[in-house]
């Protein structure tokens, strides 16, 4: 059943529902391209997300994350898996580029998650790219972004989990994976040294580390996918003490051959997976829709897509990376998932894993226990014991 009809099918809302509060307050906002800004609409959340994690243990703020919890996660053991040294209680996660500085990285279980992924952080602090940089997509659940890594930089995202409170790995729940990024004033030969100047402000903190040389929007940065460059950069990072487990970051635009490359380093230097996708600089068809905030077609404005149309690329890409690993490389899928039949589908194309946010924005936080239970569903039908049998079992959603 389509998740909008199982919405309105759904039992009367409990007072001050998650449910409720969305569907009045952002959907009008989230149906229409203009009107509040996307960015805006984002960072008014995050101050509020913001408060609520440094003030958790408040006895209203408490009551209200205990019932967000109640409402939102669901727990099933057949969703557990072992994986980066790590036991994740389900496989759905919140992708990077939310919570840029992880202001709000201790509630984020709350909201239903298997693990969150904080940044993208860089060394220094940056501005990003001028304004207006993400714009809606309504119709067709998508987004442009071309933010450019805009952030606070490594200390004061170190300050700010200090200051919440966020106990490291090992004394906690909660899987956080940090993903990283280079400067923008960083020249292309040496960030490798960027990266590691953050990885060991950061390190004690992360479950995993996620080595981000895909988005579309840092001149250059796309350039340290290529083989060479991408071993140098793994190799200062893996020499580092207590180097967390490190994955790659993809870009959907790569071709066969890049990708092979991708999966030869990725083995020879002990990667331990790849996240597949970022934001695709390819229209998907979209070349003549209109910005209106610009006026311009997609085809002749900058930055990432996102959302609903990456999806065929993205699970034609997890494929690949499952054929070619032959299964022995831990794949996490991110990219148009915002559905249980998408959900399902990149798991049984081969991820381990998968994120969500651009359909979680569309979708609100409902999408999460959506999601969880359509996967229970599917694995029940199929007959699997758990999730990880469905892994690249290329079952079909029934």
């Amino acid at each position: 059943m389509p998740l909008e009809k199982k919405m309105r099918t759904r039992k009367p809302y409990k007072f001050l529902s998650s449910e409720l509060l969305y569907k009045q307050l952002f959907s009008p906002v989230l149906a229409k391209d203009d009107g509040i800004d996307a960015e805006a609409l984002s960072q008014i959340t995050l101050n509020t997300l913001k408060q609520a994690s440094l003030y958790r243990n408040w006895p209203v703020i408490s009551n209200a994350l205990d019932q967000l919890a109640e409402e939102l996660q669901r727990k099933d053991k057949r969703l557990e898996q072992e994986l980066f040294g790590c036991n994740f209680q389900n496989p759905l996660g919140l992708a990077a580029g939310f919570d840029k500085n992880g202001i709000a990285a201790s509630i984020w279980e709350y909201f239903g998650f298997g693990f969150s992924e904080i940044g993208t952080v860089t060394w220094h602090q940056q501005e990003g790219n001028p304004k207006p940089r993400l714009f809606r997509l309504s119709k067709e659940k998508a987004a442009l972004n071309r933010m450019g890594f805009n952030n606070q930089g490594a200390i004061k995202m170190r300050q700010g989990l200090e200051r919440q409170k966020l106990q490291p790995p090992g004394s906690r729940l909660s899987i956080i994976g940090l993903n990283l990024g280079k400067s923008k004033i960083t020249p292309l030969d040496q960030a490798a040294e960027d990266y590691s100047l953050s990885l060991k402000e950061l390190s004690s903190f992360a479950n995993y580390v996620v080595i981000n040389v895909s988005s579309p929007n840092t001149p250059g940065l796309r350039k340290l996918q290529e083989s060479q460059k991408l071993r140098q950069l793994i190799q200062k990072l893996r020499r580092l003490p207590s180097c967390p487990p490190l994955l790659v970051k993809i870009a959907p635009d790569l071709n066969d051959y890049e990708i092979d490359n991708i999966i030869e380093v990725a083995f020879e230097e002990g990667l331990a997976g790849i996240i597949a996708v970022n934001t695709s600089l390819n229209r998907l068809g979209l070349e003549n829709r209109v910005i209106l905030q610009t006026g311009k077609r997609l085809s002749e404005e900058q930055g990432g897509l996102s959302g609903s149309p990456l999806c065929p690329r993205a699970v034609e890409i997890i494929r690949r990376l499952r054929k070619k690993s032959g299964g022995k490389l831990p794949l996490i899928g991110v990219g148009g998932i915002d559905s249980p039949q998408s959900a399902w589908e990149r798991i049984s194309a081969g991820a381990s894993l998968i994120q969500i946010y651009t359909g979680w924005i569309f979708k609100g936080p409902i999408l999460v226990p959506y999601i969880l239970e359509g996967l229970i569903k599917q694995i029940n039908a199929h007959g699997f014991r758990n999730i990880s049998e469905a892994i690249g079992s290329e079952a079909p959603w029934i």
